[in-house]
């Protein structure tokens, strides 16, 4: 199994260190100071199964960083890492195409499981030759992990994919935010609920026909989201 990630750090302690406990984890790991650096290392490696960026860079920040691998097509997981801990700063990674995010000051080890459980999502699990699902316009091809609307493919990040496929493997079954983060980020996952209400909204601007009045993803007031059927 692929398991290289790229750490964007410019604090060459913190780097040394992460990068030093992501080997000892068994990942193999490439390394950047710069944004321009690691874009440069992510088009030459397009294998790079999930990317940790941090956002204060030298150069360009982690958030234009994230847009650019997103523009590449790329659906490796990204992990931002701030000293940001406002909250429109979480949102503003995430809508830029993170799939999560880590505050420093922080625990290397949780950084390491946090790796680890992306990767897991990336990689998905074994599938059957024929495993699809449908819904309305939507078809959800589980062998090549892709999502097409119409018969047009809806590029989108891993994270974006697991939550969709929880919402069509759960069709008129209304889920709550623990229900989803435990589906698609797994049950050791430590992050905040805003997460998933993040993801949904991005997710709601690339599938819906009009993300401000939703008709597939619809809020359950008070509880979560449900995937509606009858469309």
């Amino acid at each position: 199994m692929n398991r290289k990630v790229l750490v964007l750090e410019d604090e060459e302690n913190i780097r040394s260190f992460v990068v030093l406990n992501l080997k000892r984890a068994g990942f193999e790991v490439m390394e950047a100071d710069t944004g321009e650096l690691a874009l440069e290392l992510f088009q030459q490696n397009p294998d790079i199964v999930v990317a940790v960026l941090d956002v204060m860079l030298p150069d360009i920040d982690g958030y234009e960083v994230c847009r650019a691998i997103r523009t590449y097509g790329s659906r490796a997981g990204i992990i931002m890492l701030t000293a940001r801990t406002q909250e429109s700063d979480k949102v503003t990674g995430l809508m830029t195409g993170a799939d999560d995010y880590v505050t420093k000051p922080f625990s290397v080890v949780e950084l390491v499981a946090r790796v680890e459980a992306l990767m897991r999502r990336v990689a998905g699990s074994g599938f059957q030759e024929d495993d699809s699902l449908r819904s309305g316009p939507f078809r959800l091809d589980t062998r090549a992990r892709e999502v097409v609307k119409n018969g047009v493919k809806i590029e989108l990040t891993q994270i974006e994919y697991g939550i969709l496929k929880a919402f069509m493997t759960n069709i008129g079954r209304a889920l709550s935010r623990d229900d989803i983060l435990e589906m698609v980020w797994g049950h050791h996952f430590v992050g905040e609920l805003k997460i998933v209400d993040v993801n949904i909204r991005r997710l709601r601007i690339k599938i819906e026909d009009n993300p401000a009045s939703p008709r597939y993803i619809v809020t359950v007031r008070g509880y979560g989201y449900m995937w509606e059927g009858n469309i």
